[in-house]
């Protein structure tokens, strides 16, 4: 079990590892991508930089560095985190443990457009399988993705729910979905109902019954895993207060998923921020006898 784990290797991720690492913490850092700085091609407002630096470079840069402090980088997407007292990360590639995570993924930026979503939210459309399956037991639900993540979230419906139809919305499937998950490739029209959701509606001018629609697009966000657990979120923002703590102990937000500026500087110090109250929570920790290396 590692004292920490970080999930997202860009700057507040990487800030965040930077302090914990020389704080001598066995520190895990999980990411996929460079996020949205890959699609920066020149950096030209940060400070240090006497030349404009890409995107791309500034991340590797900033993993390069924390792996000369010892931390350890993983190159892998995340699907899910779980709390019971302790964490528990899965990913693609493993599960991992710590009594600490930092949650510096960025801000989801995909939301799909489709007619009746923002009507139905709530009243048949979730963002979450683990926190709203129960309501649906027994019930004829969707999700909507194509990837990994969608098959992680049908993967959490299947027990409790009567039937899961997976719609990649025009899209191929990248992930292998079991036989018992129906997939359907039609590109949406609209989602359908009065008071709540009742159908889906495709452009090929078929319909789907259905009583729940979970959006997994892409890959799953900081705000998607903070809500799993629990903890407080407002919409697309993680809510944390002046330590960057959520409402779940030993559990800190950083960067982009905590709303503001989108900005490198507000990312790098939030990090720094996260990164120093993880360390003092984990001290603390030690003093009362939980079981922590540092």
């Amino acid at each position: 079990m590692a004292d920490i784990i970080i999930l997202g290797n860009g700057p507040a991720g990487i800030s965040s590892a930077a302090y914990t690492a020389r704080a001598g913490l066995d520190t895990i850092v999980i990411g996929r991508d460079s996020g949205a700085l890959s699609k920066a091609g020149e950096i030209e407002n940060y400070y240090g930089f006497p030349a404009p630096i890409s995107g791309e470079q500034l991340v590797q840069n900033g993993i390069d560095q924390a792996a000369r402090l010892g931390v350890s980088v993983i190159s892998d997407e995340v699907l899910g985190v779980s709390y019971d007292g302790e964490f528990t990360v899965q990913s693609k590639q493993g599960t991992y443990q710590a009594p600490c995570v930092i949650l510096a993924t960025g801000a989801s930026r995909k939301v799909p457009r489709i007619e009746g979503l923002s009507k139905f939210e709530g009243k048949g459309v979730s963002y979450c399988a683990v926190c709203d399956a129960f309501f649906y037991r027994g019930k004829a639900v969707a999700v909507l993705g194509d990837g990994d993540y969608a098959l992680h979230e049908a993967s959490e419906l299947l027990p409790v729910v009567g039937s899961v139809t997976v719609l990649t919305n025009g899209r191929t499937p990248s992930a292998q979905f079991p036989e018992q998950i129906s997939v359907i490739t039609k590109e949406i029209e609209a989602l359908r109902g009065d008071s709540v959701l009742e159908s889906i509606a495709f452009r090929d001018g078929s319909t789907q019954p259905l009583s729940g629609l979970f959006i997994a697009l892409g890959v799953a966000s900081s705000a998607d895993f903070a809500r799993t657990m629990g903890a407080e979120t407002e919409g697309s923002r993680i809510v944390v207060n002046d330590s960057m703590q959520t409402s779940i102990p030993g559990l800190y937000a950083a960067g982009d998923c905590t709303g503001g500026m989108y900005q490198i500087s507000k990312a790098v110090y939030d990090g720094a921020r996260a990164a120093t109250s993880a360390i003092q929570y984990l001290r603390g920790r030690k003093k009362t006898g939980d079981s922590v290396k540092t």
